[in-house]
């Protein structure tokens, strides 16, 4: 079993949806009718405070009649059974396959009584699958075979399972320690539109008879069975009956959603759902929507990185952002004064992220490169996303889960040059973010262009010619990513030691005629900060003598 996926969705599986939780992931979807290439895309953010953010890889490999497959369940790394393996498994990287198949998931815990038994986790379905479908629908047919063949031993959980033509998303939980299987429901997402999910389910009522939306047969009947649903069959809501639906997972959850809708659409229209985003009343905001332009990779990357900036939510507007407008709130997420209780925001971007990417897939493109997947390991707003390629089977080495750990800090772990970054930047952010994005930006861009160079050059290649081209192509923006970040982090260190800011143009530090350091700037604190200060205070700061 690889132990760093064992790790990766450990991270996700323990949320429970509520803003009190520390654990979340999130899972942008945008159709290819809504992109500017025609691709679809999916993203996905691993959030937790004890993974470490590496590349898994495995190989395809060809398994004589009559063998058994064993399984782990991914949370724990407990044994629970075999299946028959198949003739031949797929390669996988990340959470992308040879194929240019993804999937990526959301844990929403639902109803805790409805936890699973059997031999299929949640994990295992993920990678047991990307091992054995081709394309979306094949996905699903595997992912809900394999469960109500061997037992489904999870709870609820929310997957966007995409290729090059097609993104679905497909809600599934457990049906107790009692009946083996789930129930699920897994609906297309229409051509030109974008969605999402951010642990809570986000499949409402749904057409029963349509090719677009898939169900178990018992959906509506288990729920009935176990008293969830006495309504009509046209009125049955997957996610009030098998989900807790209130403010905190609202709140903590579908914002997430909200925040990248409202992006892409019209604020005005999206505004009207903020009763739904703020305490869980009126309608819940569409599964779907049809963004307002068609967006870019690139969109997809600068959404993970958001902290609910423009909306109500914005987490650089309160106190809480303290001196330097900071978008982030150490946990616990939630906090009690005189006896009330409060709540810090849960946006895309978290500072506990240990992977995330932006997954691009077209089938336009060479075999070898028809699926990207932007990858970045740390928080996603300060992370750089380099690109991973469908046919990859090299692990660069500052992406490699042996290089480092969590306990283990290495100057050759992308993850840890990350961290260097990042941390330095959460104690005065709105001083350092433009140094950062300065740098982010320039590799990313850079990234971009070899990517779509990359495209003309390997058309005429054969497979093979053009998966070692592109191994090298990732293998070199990792490692210059790592190298470049190391330098970054050293930039800032020396740049704003003790609270000074040296002067500096162009990333060189200037000197005096003599050598010496040029006088710094005080950068100080912004106005709402020393408001603040003086309104706890100020009688016995205030300078009674100007000349003090």
């Amino acid at each position: 079993m690889n132990m760093q996926m064992n790790r990766i969705l450990l991270s996700c599986a323990m949320l429970l949806c509520s803003v009190g939780a520390s654990l979340a992931c999130t899972s942008l979807i945008a159709t290819p009718g809504a992109t500017v290439s025609g691709s679809s895309m999916v993203t996905y953010a691993a959030d937790s405070h004890t993974l470490y953010g590496a590349l898994a890889s495995q190989p395809a490999a060809d398994h004589p009649k009559g063998a058994m497959r064993k399984v782990y369940d991914w949370d724990t790394g407990v044994y629970r059974g075999e299946i028959p393996e198949v003739a031949h498994t797929y390669a996988t990287v990340g959470n992308m396959n040879e194929h240019g198949l993804t999937i990526a998931e959301s844990t929403f815990g639902g109803r805790p009584e409805l936890e699973g038994s059997g031999t299929i986790d949640y994990g295992s379905l993920i990678y047991i699958t990307l091992q054995r479908a081709k394309t979306a629908r094949e996905a699903i047919d595997v992912m809900t075979s394999l469960v109500r063949d061997y037992g489904y031993a999870s709870e609820g959980e929310s997957f966007s399972i995409a290729d090059p033509d097609e993104v679905w998303i497909m809600e599934m939980i457990g049906k107790g320690k009692t009946d083996k299987g789930a129930v699920w429901v897994a609906r297309r997402v229409p051509d030109g539109y974008i969605s999402g999910h951010a642990n809570h389910p986000r499949i409402h009522t749904f057409p029963l008879k349509d090719p677009e939306t898939l169900y178990s047969p018992d959906v509506i009947s288990f729920a009935r069975k176990q008293g969830y649903f006495s309504g009509k069959d046209k009125d049955f809501d997957f996610s009030r009956t098998y989900a807790i639906t209130d403010n905190g997972a609202v709140r903590g959850c579908d914002a997430r959603v909200w925040s990248y809708f409202r992006r892409f659409t019209s604020p005005e229209e999206m505004d009207k759902y903020t009763p739904w985003i703020m305490e869980a009343k009126g309608e819940p905001f569409p599964l779907w929507v049809k963004p307002s332009e068609k967006l870019s990779a690139d969109d997809l990357k600068w959404m993970m990185r958001d902290h609910f900036e423009g909306t109500l939510l914005d987490m650089t507007k309160d106190i809480g952002a303290g001196a330097y407008d900071v978008p982030y709130r150490w946990r616990p997420m939630t906090f009690t004064v005189d006896s009330v209780e409060y709540v810090h925001e849960r946006a895309i971007a978290t500072q506990q992220t240990g992977f995330s990417f932006v997954a691009d897939m077209n089938g336009k493109r060479h075999d070898a490169m028809k699926g990207v997947l932007w990858f970045g390991v740390d928080d996603a707003n300060t992370c750089v996303y380099v690109p991973v390629f469908n046919s990859n089977t090299v692990v660069p080495k500052s992406l490699d889960e042996k290089t480092a750990d969590l306990l283990t800090l290495s100057w050759d772990a992308m993850f840890w040059v990350n961290n260097y970054v990042a941390n330095q930047a959460y104690n005065r952010y709105s001083q350092m973010i433009p140094d950062i994005r300065r740098v982010q930006s320039a590799l990313e861009n850079k990234y971009t262009a070899q990517v779509a160079e990359a495209e003309k050059a390997v058309a005429s290649m054969d497979y093979d010619k053009a998966r070692a081209y592109l191994n090298n192509l990732t293998v070199a923006a990792a490692e210059g990513t790592t190298a470049d970040y190391k330098k970054l982090g050293d930039f800032l260190l020396v740049k704003f030691l003790d609270g000074n800011i040296k002067a500096e143009k162009d990333g060189v530090f200037e000197r005096t005629p003599e050598g010496m350091p040029a006088r710094p700037t005080f950068g100080g604190y912004n106005d709402r900060y020393f408001r603040s200060i003086v309104d706890e205070a100020g009688p016995r700061l205030r300078l009674e003598n100007p000349e003090y």
